[in-house]
């Protein structure tokens, strides 16, 4: 049985990990590149691939059962534009978005990520200053970054912390604070539970505005923006 959380922060899972590049994943590696953070069991990244295969998909996840998984599927369908990789997203992936070719980061995608409720373990969550500064570098120039989660005090420290960064944006046409529906042509398996219970969805999308990136600010300063925000 795969565990439904596991903590990012014990030893197993603060390893270095020397991730492989885009050329040693997919078959046309210049593709433009979406990355899903959080992939799970990998289904919802399967049928963008299938549906979008003039981009390459790269699914990290933390649970190595998972990946194990949706590995076997997407080999199963024969997918040279879908990849899933083991790693810890908040520590592994930083040092790899460095090393990406410049443009090649088109879409990220975190959603539904684990929600870590008790203050002492949100330094637990995965999206962490280091890592969403490494995503700014990353990302070109209107380059999206999309965030849902059913929970509203997990989605909006991520708000906060994005908005706080001053390297995104939001789409003129976007409403605020969330959007009506998802802007995908594909739903996560946790969405669509959660939408058939009739429960609400909180979804925002950013653009990565023009500008160099700085710091992010100390973690004072985002605790309290993030306090700030979910008042």
């Amino acid at each position: 049985m795969v565990r439904q959380h596991v903590n990012p922060l014990s030893v197993l899972y603060q390893q270095p990990l020397a991730l492989p590049s885009p050329s040693d994943l997919f078959a046309q590696p210049c593709l433009p590149l979406h990355l899903d953070i959080g992939a799970a069991r990998g289904r919802f990244l399967l049928a963008m691939a299938e549906r979008c295969p003039d981009r390459n998909h790269l699914g990290v996840e933390i649970r190595r059962p998972l990946v194990v998984a949706a590995e076997a599927d997407r080999q199963a369908a024969g997918l040279t534009n879908l990849h899933y990789l083991f790693c810890n997203a908040s520590l592994n992936l930083v040092e790899w978005l460095q090393d990406l070719p410049p443009g090649l980061l088109q879409l990220v995608t975190l959603q539904f990520p684990d929600p870590w409720f008790k203050s002492r373990h949100h330094k637990r969550r995965v999206l962490q200053p280091a890592l969403l500064r490494s995503l700014a570098l990353a990302l070109p120039p209107g380059g999206t970054l999309l965030m849902q989660s059913d929970v509203l005090a997990v989605i909006k420290p991520m708000v906060a912390l994005v908005e706080a960064s001053g390297c995104f944006e939001r789409p003129c046409n976007d409403p605020v604070p969330w959007l009506e529906t998802n802007p995908l042509a594909v739903a996560t398996e946790r969405e669509c539970h959660v939408l058939a219970q009739g429960l609400p969805v909180y979804r925002v999308r950013y653009h990565r505005r023009h500008g160099p990136v700085g710091g992010l600010g100390n973690e004072q300063d985002i605790h309290n923006s993030c306090v700030t925000t979910q008042a």
